[in-house]
């Protein structure tokens, strides 16, 4: 597995994957609007030009583009950034990528950026994505009533973070 900045040339396949509804299913998004390849131009135009977030595709070692991460709202000042995942090839689930493209980017957040704390929410009912974050080293921190809506019903979220200090002691 690997990790590369995306490009251009990703945008199509982002607009299939984040339309398709089993992907969005779990997504902060999942009852937006479709994605249309104009709207992810513009995603990627600002995300470019932000520098409080950074994007990785995540890639097989066969070069296969898979899913992608991110590290948004970096805060260095407070030392704290929030990450958001999605495996978004479905044949490629629970096989390890995830919790592999996570362990990079915390060593990334912990080791270059010099953050303190990486933190993220997942829906309550994604046993599959709590078991990866505890896998790489989050404790669950709070529950949040009724935060999103999915298929027009309420969802509860689990906020979860890792801090540095016990991430190096993982």
């Amino acid at each position: 597995m690997r990790l590369r900045p995306p490009g251009e040339r990703d945008l199509p396949l982002f607009v299939r994957w984040f339309n398709d509804p089993e992907v969005r299913y779990w997504l902060s998004m999942s009852d937006g609007p479709e994605l249309t390849l104009e709207s992810e131009r513009e995603w990627y135009e600002e995300m470019r030009g932000d520098p409080a977030q950074v994007i990785w595709c995540i890639e097989t070692e066969e070069g296969q583009p898979i899913g992608n991460l991110g590290l948004h709202a970096i805060d260095e000042a407070q030392g704290r950034a929030t990450l958001g995942i999605s495996i978004c090839e479905k044949g490629q689930w629970s096989r390890g990528y995830g919790t592999e493209a996570i362990r990079q980017v915390l060593r990334y957040a912990f080791a270059e950026l010099g953050l303190r704390r990486v933190a993220l929410g997942v829906d309550e009912d994604n046993a599959r994505g709590i078991r990866c974050y505890e896998k790489c080293g989050f404790v669950r921190e709070g529950l949040l009533h009724a935060h999103r809506l999915r298929r027009g019903q309420p969802v509860n979220a689990v906020t979860m973070a890792v801090l540095r200090e016990e991430w190096e002691d993982a």
